[in-house]
């Protein structure tokens, strides 16, 4: 059945404005223009962000939509992909943030305008952690991009989290996947966009 609801979760301190998610969207308006695609500006609370997702999404087909997370995303990915039993592309995927962002609390600057600024509290690590879903197996198929060269999450982390995932394993790269445009038609070939 193909999709028609695609839901693009950004990072940590990124927006739906990080070049990710703005190809995403040219190449969905651009080819796809049926589809419904939806790319949030997600809260620091995680939980705040997952109950802005879920209201959004509450009345989607899981079996017509597919979700694409980057990075935080990417971890929030998988629990929607759970929720709603969908297809998940996870770029970069951050795969224990509850740990990797403990060191994160405190005041933050937006990556994409510097002079916004919030604040990530520490009751923000259990709310991620209330959102692992590692146990469980997957309740669709997920595409897994992680690069060798990531300089901020281990990519040898990410393909052991995501055993049942199509794995694409790039060379070198970085966090931020300069070349994600290379990637995008295979990416939305996995979505199976309408």
């Amino acid at each position: 059945m193909p999709t028609t609801h695609l839901l693009y979760l950004h990072g940590f301190r990124s927006s739906p404005q990080s070049t990710k998610a703005r190809l995403v969207a040219q190449a969905v308006a651009r080819h796809h223009p049926g589809v419904l695609l939806w790319c949030p500006q997600l809260p620091p609370s995680p939980r705040e962000a997952m109950d802005k997702v879920a209201a959004g999404i509450a009345h989607w087909p899981g079996e017509r939509m597919a979700v694409i997370g980057s990075s935080l995303g990417g971890y929030y990915a998988s629990w929607v992909a759970r929720e709603k039993r969908c297809a998940s592309v996870l770029l970069n995927p951050a795969v224990d943030p509850a740990r990797d962002l403990a060191h994160h609390i405190g005041e933050q600057t937006a990556w994409h305008n510097p002079e916004e600024r919030f604040f990530f509290r520490e009751e923000y690590i259990a709310e991620l952690r209330a959102l692992d879903v590692r146990p469980d197996v997957p309740a669709g198929r997920e595409l897994l991009i992680a690069a060798k060269g990531d300089e901020v999450l281990d990519w040898r982390e990410m393909v052991a989290r995501y055993p049942a995932a199509t794995q694409i394993v790039l060379e070198g790269g970085e966090h931020a996947l300069s070349d994600f445009d290379h990637q995008l038609d295979g990416v939305l070939a996995f979505c199976a966009l309408a």
